[in-house]
């Protein structure tokens, strides 16, 4: 045995379908291990929520010990996991192949699973998760749903708080009455031929966030590749599964890697990339899927094939060449890199890519925004939420930048709301864009109706 470990973190295969994997009992003795073993390190102390609840309900038992902590208050700890990975990627020693063989979030993951078996998930958290079936009937009506949901409007947030636990002070983003899949089936944009990476082809999930809520991250992305000579196709069986995996129903999870791998599988095998345009997305489909259902080979090609999109733009720039930015961005960006971005495990991806732009200055935060999906928007994560992202917000604010960008489009909307406490007067962004519509706009392609700030 050694103490650390100075191999790649690797993950077991979930074992979901199994009966001991739910069972309660078995699931506390597991959580119970692993808890001792990071109570016995804390490193990980300052990452999110969930450490200093462990840790505090350590140093208040009677022993000050795990020993006298009662299972039942493991629950308080899981609630506060947004499983964003980042113990698991950046901060344990004790990771998968050491012997201790810790993985927080996936006990996490295991202790949310056997809940949901016994039925313990609210109707709120259900409703929230089920983003297919709310983004296909919010744009028939999407003007008054986003009036329903302007944390302003506050009788009816009121309501949407008894209803669904979404606290009425968080900002929601607003759904769009064209979805990227209309707007893609509509038109594509002029390509390339010339450019250095013409040859190349992909097919981009479109990702349930940006059909129904930002069609203008799937715009720019598709802009941007055409312009560099991709040709692009896209493609939206249904959600990856991310909001009904943080609930813990993997058996949602994995109906949704089948039926995604089976649709994408034929346009993997004609030569096309896949791309995921939201960065939990891409983890879904690049590392939990196959640890979900590792039986199917259809997954496992899919994994193989699928870039997020900044990691894409950077493959052409190295490989082929991108076609030159003609400008920068006037006053600079500030980039966020999200945590399922870094949990990836592919480099500051996003960060490179703006770094192509001519005289440009990119100040660049790594730190958790703490939304985490749907989980930041709820009642009782909400003011953790704030507090755990409120180091980014500050700095964001500080750096009083005109461009403010992260991977994850949740996320770049949870820090713009943050900053509101630090503006102290200063004009705040109008916009929170994805990197890649700073690229477009640097190309000239700009254009695409990004969701506004919808409390001005």
């Amino acid at each position: 045995m050694k103490e650390g470990s100075l191999d790649a973190p690797t993950r077991h295969v979930i074992p979901w379908e199994s009966p001991e994997f739910a069972d309660k009992a078995n699931t506390q003795a597991e959580m119970r291990r692993i808890f001792d073993i990071c109570h016995t390190c804390r490193r990980c102390f300052n990452l999110c929520d969930a450490f200093p609840r462990l840790f505090d309900l350590i140093d208040n038992s009677s022993t000050g010990e795990l020993d006298a902590v009662a299972s039942a208050d493991f629950g308080k700890v899981a609630a506060a996991c947004t499983l964003c990975d980042m113990c698991f990627m950046t901060k344990c020693p004790y990771v998968p192949p050491h012997s201790f063989d810790v993985d927080f979030p996936h006990v996490m993951l295991r202790y949310r699973v056997a809940r949901f078996k016994e039925h313990a998930t609210s109707w709120g958290r259900r409703a929230i998760s089920n983003t297919d079936r709310n983004g296909r009937l919010a744009r028939f009506v999407a003007p008054l749903a986003n009036w329903a949901g302007n944390r302003r409007n506050h009788l009816l947030r009121a309501a949407l708080e008894m209803l669904a636990d979404i606290d009425r002070r968080a900002e929601l983003p607003p759904y769009q009455r064209r979805t990227f899949m209309a707007r893609a089936r509509a038109s594509s944009p002029p390509r390339d031929a010339a450019a250095p990476a013409a040859g190349r082809k992909a097919v981009l999930f479109a990702t349930c966030f940006v059909n129904y809520n930002n069609p203008g991250i799937g715009e720019a992305t598709r802009a941007v590749l055409a312009k560099n000579g991709v040709d692009t196709q896209v493609l939206y069986p249904c959600c990856c599964g991310m909001p009904q995996f943080e609930e813990g129903d993997l058996e949602a999870v994995a109906r949704s890697a089948r039926k995604v791998a089976a649709a994408f599988g034929p346009y993997i095998d004609k030569g096309c990339d896949v791309i995921a345009l939201v960065p939990s997305c891409a983890l879904m489909l690049k590392f939990e899927w196959p640890l979900v259902v590792p039986e199917d080979e259809a997954v496992k090609k899919l994994a193989r094939a699928t870039f997020d999109i900044s990691e894409y733009v950077i493959d052409i720039a190295k490989k082929e060449g991108l076609v030159p930015p003609p400008s920068g961005l006037d006053g600079g960006v500030t980039l966020h890199i999200a945590c399922h971005a870094r949990a990836q495990n592919m480099g500051q991806k996003a960060t490179e890519m703006l770094r192509l732009l001519p005289d440009t200055e990119i100040s660049v935060i790594e730190r958790c925004s703490g939304h985490g999906g749907s989980w930041g928007v709820l009642k009782e994560n909400f003011d953790t939420a704030l507090k755990v992202g409120r180091p980014v917000a500050r700095q964001a604010a500080a750096n009083a930048k005109p461009n403010l960008a992260s991977e994850c489009p949740l996320a770049a909307i949870h820090i713009l709301q943050g900053m509101e406490a630090f503006a102290e007067g200063k004009a705040l962004p109008e916009k929170a864009l994805h990197p890649i519509e700073l690229m477009a706009r640097a190309y000239g392609l700009d254009g695409f109706d990004a969701p506004q700030r919808r409390t001005e």
